[in-house]
């Protein structure tokens, strides 16, 4: 069947009137959505022009403090680490010391290097407390050869304590039996001066 002109104009004109009203429709879709982007894109505007950069700020500042503060600790840090190497090497010599005179030490306190002025010139000081046992002209040796030694170290207190004996009598007719409860010891408060050169 053969479709007349008129129908093809028809048709032609009813596609064409669809095509549009399918476009309006689309445009009119994307107006409303353009609209509703500006209107997002205004109130972030607005947000962002009412926001305070004061909080950054003060944050940053806060974070600098505790950077400072954390490299202010690792250096404290290093240094006590340094000195408790240094302490260590001390008391070695002091074991190698306490073995050549046959005397036994029993214990080593240490705190860290403090540093003093005397005038212009700073030095440190190396405090130790040790507990020794042996008998007193070992530890008299002991005491004499540590202060030999170290020349820049003085013994600031030196204590020894000789245990006494006393006679135990087991039966009336034998001979009294002395006997020594303990070994001759000594507490010897030591300070090593160190020159600090700048």
């Amino acid at each position: 069947m053969k479709l007349s002109k008129a129908t093809w104009i028809i048709t032609g004109l009813g596609i064409t009137v669809i095509a549009a009203a399918s476009l309006a429709f689309y445009y009119a879709q994307q107006g409303s959505e353009q609209s509703r982007l500006n209107q997002d894109l205004s109130l972030a505007g607005l947000r962002l022009e009412n926001y305070s950069f004061e909080p950054l700020s003060s944050e940053k500042e806060e974070l600098e403090s505790q950077l400072a503060q954390a490299r202010s600790q690792l250096e404290a840090t290093k240094v006590s680490l340094s000195q408790s190497v240094e302490s260590i090497e001390e008391t070695d010599t002091l074991f190698d010391i306490a073995e050549d005179h046959d005397v036994e030490i029993i214990e080593i306190k240490s705190s860290f290097l403090r540093s003093e002025t005397l005038g212009n010139i700073t030095f440190s000081t190396l405090p130790l407390e040790v507990m020794v046992q042996g008998e007193v002209p070992n530890l008299i040796d002991f005491i004499l050869k540590w202060t030999e030694q170290y020349p820049t170290g003085i013994a600031t207190s030196v204590e020894i304590t000789v245990p006494t004996t006393t006679n135990e009598e087991e039966q009336p007719d034998e001979e009294a039996e002395e006997t020594v409860t303990e070994q001759p010891s000594g507490e010897l408060s030591l300070l090593i001066y160190t020159y600090e050169d700048d």
